[in-house]
């Protein structure tokens, strides 16, 4: 590229996707297109690059990971790992799920072991810099003092405000605090447990989706009514006797009104009770469609501002967002993200291990390394990483997690000025090994080499992230680097190494900007260049 050309892309990218003022002019948002475009990432949200969140409730008591509770009513179908037969499981564990429920495992989700000061200080010195606290999942169980679902944690289960308990120790840690939606899609996701067996000893006996209020006589769930967990009866999209549970066979009714308001009621309550600074929404494009999702959207807009003296601090995420939509809020990938460097700020949440607690023998987790080298590259690209951390019925998690972020604070504590508060280069990095499109990195190593690495920019500083320390010769070459190349901070004055004291040796050549490496390696997974300006700063 002309070397002209490439400073005034640079300064162009720059541009748009540089800070905006924090003084900007306080906007009456309207639920309108027009009015929602004029939103613009807070720079808080920009600046933290890794949040971590916890995906909780009553689905992490069997230990079985994520969608239990559909999967437990779907006779002959397995677990997303096709492991094993989830009815037939829960069936010998608990009992038929005509007599024992998902309901009935709410008892059991006790949170006796949960310390969420503790964990967020983990969190935090590991890197974290906010935090999502499950709202409600597909299982419709609020997490919150909730005026508009009875089923919640405070009526029952561990008697406790989950939700306003990981607020006040992400206060305490000052990071910014998130709440996730997951409940429209409780509609379908239930439809399941109103079937039946198509074989064997109880063919044909009703699952308790058919229960009501009057059922519950005499039983631990007494004045409470199934149907406002499990969805008021309708014409379901799947029958008994399917391979998996996203295969669509009918077109079902879809959901009513007064279950979409009643979701989006119960996202005002939070808003109202708990005036977090993110959102999160698992569903594609508007939340609860466009007419609510838009107001929504705008009403959170204007109270975040209420809220914080004028300022919009608040950031709402969603999926499958179209070009026009991710400018009025934010586009998050499930464990994908982009191959290139976007222009608006996005998101991709992981499960470190999985989405909902595993037994012990099934665990299955994402290695250090892999996590590292996926926040460098998302980081690269002007994204934000939000990875999910499991936790047991009790309140605990893994002992391999505890492991992990031991060894993500050794890292952050080196690095982390390469991660926080940075923004993207003109180009996201350079090497051999690269994702292509939004491919599947759930559980996926990429095997990065010495000539791999991903920029990150903070001022009058490039950080080049390097994804593996050379073996034999410690040298590299910054092949985008070149002496052709003009940078926006005019010469490299100097190059250090984040966690080595004194700087590097090191030349620029027509082919790249050369660096003499240490012989030991200042840290593990991945390693900060840090290429300063020769002019001083202020």
């Amino acid at each position: 590229m002309n070397s002209k050309y490439h400073l005034f892309a640079l300064l162009l990218v720059q541009a748009l996707i540089g800070p905006k003022s924090a003084f900007a002019q306080e906007i009456d948002f309207k639920p309108t297109y027009e009015s929602l475009k004029q939103y613009t990432t807070p720079e808080w949200f920009r600046d933290a690059k890794f949040g971590i969140w916890s995906h909780w409730g009553p689905q992490s008591v069997p230990e079985r990971g994520d969608w239990y509770a559909r999967f437990m009513y779907l006779q002959g179908v397995l677990d997303w790992g096709e492991k094993f037969d989830v009815n037939e499981s829960h069936t010998k564990r608990y009992g038929h799920p005509s007599e024992f429920g998902y309901k009935d495992l709410i008892p059991l989700f006790t949170a006796e072991k949960w310390n969420p000061e503790k964990l967020m200080e983990l969190y935090q010195k590991a890197g974290a810099r906010y935090f999502v606290s499950m709202g409600q999942h597909h299982d419709n169980f609020d997490m919150w003092n909730s005026k508009l679902q009875p089923w919640n944690s405070v009526n029952m289960g561990p008697k406790r405000d989950i939700v306003k308990e990981w607020q006040d120790a992400a206060k305490k840690n000052g990071m910014p605090f998130g709440v996730s939606f997951h409940g429209e899609a409780a509609w379908t996701f239930f439809e399941s447990s109103r079937l039946s067996d198509h074989k064997g000893p109880f063919q044909g006996v009703p699952y308790d989706g058919w229960q009501t209020k009057e059922d519950g006589k005499g039983k631990w769930w007494e004045g409470y009514d199934p149907r406002d967990l499990y969805g008021q009866p309708h014409k379901p999209k799947l029958p008994a006797n399917v391979k998996y549970a996203e295969e669509v066979v009918e077109e079902g009714e879809p959901p009513s009104d007064a279950f979409l308001d009643n979701f989006i009621g119960r996202v005002y309550d939070v808003l109202d009770q708990y005036h977090p600074e993110l959102i999160y929404f698992d569903s594609g494009h508007f939340p609860a469609g466009k007419a609510r999702g838009t107001k929504l959207i705008a009403d959170f807009y204007n109270m975040s501002q209420k809220w914080n003296k004028g300022i919009n601090q608040a950031v709402v995420n969603a999926k499958h967002l179209t070009d026009e939509e991710q400018q009025m809020f934010m586009l998050d990938f499930e464990n994908t993200h982009s191959s290139e460097v976007r222009k608006l700020p996005w998101q991709t949440d992981i499960g470190f291990d999985g989405w909902f607690y595993l037994e012990k023998e099934k665990e299955d987790y994402l290695p250090t390394q892999d996590v590292i080298h996926t926040l460098a590259d998302i980081v690269s690209k002007n994204g934000n990483m939000l990875l999910n951390i499991t936790q047991s019925a009790n309140g605990e998690i893994h002992p391999y997690a505890y492991q992990f972020l031991k060894e993500m604070t050794q890292w952050m504590a080196i690095n982390s000025e390469g991660i926080h508060g940075t923004r993207p280069w003109i180009k996201f990095g350079e090497g051999p090994s690269r994702i292509e499109g939004e491919k599947d990195i759930e559980h996926e190593s990429i095997d990065y080499s010495s000539k791999d690495f991903r920029f990150t920019t903070k001022g009058n500083v490039l950080y080049a992230i390097l994804m593996k320390y050379p073996e034999s010769k410690k040298e590299i070459s910054i092949t985008s680097l070149s002496k052709n190349e003009i940078l926006w901070f005019g010469d490299i004055g100097n190059v250090s190494l984040l966690g080595h004291k004194g700087n590097l040796k090191w030349k620029r050549t027509a082919n790249g900007l050369v660096v003499s490496l240490p012989e030991k390696a200042p840290c593990d997974y991945a390693y900060v260049i840090k290429i300063s300006s020769s002019k001083k700063s202020g």
